[in-house]
């Protein structure tokens, strides 16, 4: 885990004006700079960039966010990944938890990189030996990949001979070829020999572009068909997509990525202008791939063969998909008649067809997990009934997405003829909240609905946007809370800590992986609907921001009355609870608003 403090100190080290004008040309407009979104299409200029909040934000599609925020959604990173990247461009090293051998930890980093040299070598030798190849060449013709295209891949061709890479690595027997997965070790006979040979070569990227892996297609009869690097150092086939690095644009530029399963479906899709697509590595969808493409796209297209294969491994990207899901990420599911896959689909019908087929007959996730649950089970006897339970309660158990897991359960309730509140009992176990008899007293935690939500996101907004008024910020720990006045109490908090107070940005990635960030997160889309957001305040703002710290105060104050006053009629007020009315009554009679 990266500690904050660096987050901090880097976040004052780079500049947000620099770190985007490597990517998108800026271009200055009064106090802040603009550019059209790297994010989304658009013809006038609507992405801003404060210097001074370090803060970014898109007018026309939302985006927002740091440095860190804008490497980890242009690169397409993680945050890990996204501050390594920053750090190494101001030269900060980065601490990490200590190892207790620093040397083999040194030797392991010294070592991956030696790897990614040979992978790039080997790529290099298959690249050249496509040249010379007729066969390879006839073969990618007569699927119709173009040079073009072949070229954007790396394509390459791996000859028939047993030891082809002694060519350019006369170190045959170093043990680094082997570790890349490139040779093969017999043990029995001490023999080497390449992995791949005589096959179409397909480079496997990371996100950084570096080669850890190849898959190898084979000309002829031969088996296996498609055979992949094996697990390296370098390359986890769960965690990586083939063609991401190359349709990272199209990726942004339709906020979509499509996921097929061959890498000739990935190069027959791009050769007909449909570059958003990337596969799987011979293995089935997982939760790390789900969610490296929602970091990528909003809208999630898996596209498998109609057969039973493909209605297997849909369904297993789906229950692998279930822990990821996110609000505001659609996840959709497309079958393609069973002698098709997207490679001959395409081919056979044209990009406007396929592109025709994947937005209007791709099932969303819910239609998908519904159907299916359903049609396992005969849903006009009881029995039926309660077996869609049974098979239900694990899988809906796991959604993460609050919103659309309870939209999926509304949906199976009344497909069940039951009250949702009725099936969501049965499905964990829980009972449902009592609707009759006397009204209890609720604790304040969830009786706080009443104070007004929009002012408390007014002044979370003011906050991010102006740190150093923290200093006016002062709720009394006898009042509770509400999630979003949590929230706005722990940031002023954190700036408090500070002794010089932190910028927009530094306040922000302070929140990153808190149960505040989603919060944050949807105020912050709300507010940066209006430009004059990133103007600098004015003295009548920090006036306003104080008037509502005050409006803040007494309607908790006069919640807290309500919430004592329901208590003392209902059983009675501790003694210490009867000072606490006082002095809330006091308070309120001496407030000016």
């Amino acid at each position: 885990m990266i500690p904050q403090d660096f987050v901090d100190q880097l976040l004052s080290r780079v500049d947000l004006v620099d770190v985007v004008d490597r990517y998108v040309p800026l271009k200055k407009a009064g106090q802040n700079y603009l550019a059209c979104c790297p994010f989304h299409k658009e013809k006038s200029p609507s992405f801003t960039v404060s210097p001074s909040k370090q803060f970014y934000h898109c007018f026309g599609c939302g985006a927002h966010g740091s440095a860190i925020g804008f490497v980890m959604e242009y690169q397409g990173l993680g945050f890990v990944d996204a501050v390594k990247m920053l750090a190494d461009s101001v030269g900060m090293p980065v601490p990490e938890v200590r190892s207790v051998n620093p040397e083999a930890t040194r030797a392991a980093r010294e070592r991956q990189l030696s790897l990614e040299e040979v992978m790039q070598l080997a790529a290099g030798y298959f690249k050249q030996q496509l040249k010379s190849a007729p066969v390879a060449i006839s073969y990618l013709k007569g699927r119709g990949v173009s040079g073009e295209v072949a070229a954007r891949f790396g394509l390459g061709y791996a000859p028939g001979e047993w030891q082809n890479l002694q060519a350019i690595f006369p170190q045959y027997q170093d043990d680094k070829l082997v570790d890349a997965g490139l040779v093969i070790f017999n043990e029995e006979s001490g023999k080497r020999y390449d992995r791949f040979r005589e096959r179409v070569m397909f480079p496997i990227r990371n996100q950084r572009g570096a080669i850890i892996g190849f898959g190898g297609r084979v000309l002829g009869k031969g088996e296996p068909k498609y055979l992949n690097s094996p697990e390296t150092v370098l390359f986890e086939k769960g965690r990586e997509l083939y063609g991401l690095y190359e349709a990272r644009q199209a990726i942004r530029e339709k906020n979509r990525v499509l996921v097929v399963e061959g890498y000739m479906d990935v190069v027959a899709l791009a050769q007909y202008g449909i570059g958003y697509a990337v596969a799987t590595l011979g293995t089935a969808t997982t939760g790390e791939h789900v969610r490296k493409l929602m970091r990528h796209a909003d809208q999630v297209y898996f596209c498998f063969d109609g057969d039973k294969a493909g209605q297997k491994a849909a369904w297993r990207a789906l229950e692998n998909s279930l822990p990821q899901l996110q609000d505001g990420k659609a996840l959709n599911f497309l079958f393609l008649p069973q002698e098709h896959d997207p490679d001959s689909y395409v081919r056979e019908f044209g990009t406007e067809a396929f592109e025709q087929q994947l937005e209007q007959h791709s099932l969303p996730l819910s239609v998908y997990f519904t159907r299916e649950l359903t049609g396992r089970v005969d849903m006009n006897t009881p029995e039926g009934r309660a077996d869609l339970i049974k098979q239900a309660s694990p899988l809906l158990a796991q959604i993460a997405a609050p919103a659309l897991g309870f939209m999926i359960r509304k949906r199976l309730a009344e497909l069940a003829g039951m009250d949702v509140d009725d099936f969501d009992m049965l499905t964990t176990g829980k009972k449902a909240p009592e609707r009759k008899g006397k009204r209890e007293y609720r604790l304040p935690e969830e009786s706080y609905r009443q104070i007004n939500t929009p002012i408390v996101h007014k002044q979370i907004k003011w906050l991010l946007m102006n740190p150093a008024w923290a200093s006016d910020v002062s709720l009394p720990d006898s009042l509770p809370l509400s999630d979003e006045l949590a929230c706005f109490a722990m940031l002023a908090e954190s700036v408090q800590e500070h002794e010089q107070p932190p910028n927009t940005a530094q306040l922000i990635e302070g929140l990153r992986g808190t149960p505040y960030e989603g919060l944050i997160d949807s105020v912050l889309h709300q507010a940066m609907q209006d430009p004059d957001e990133f103007a600098d305040p004015g003295e009548d703002d920090r006036i306003q921001f104080q008037h509502g710290n005050a409006r803040l105060l007494k309607m908790l104050r006069e919640a807290q009355v309500e919430r004592l006053k329901l208590k003392d009629r209902n059983e009675g007020l501790s003694p210490e609870e009867k000072a606490l009315f006082r002095e809330l009554l006091r308070d309120l009679l001496g407030s000016p608003m």
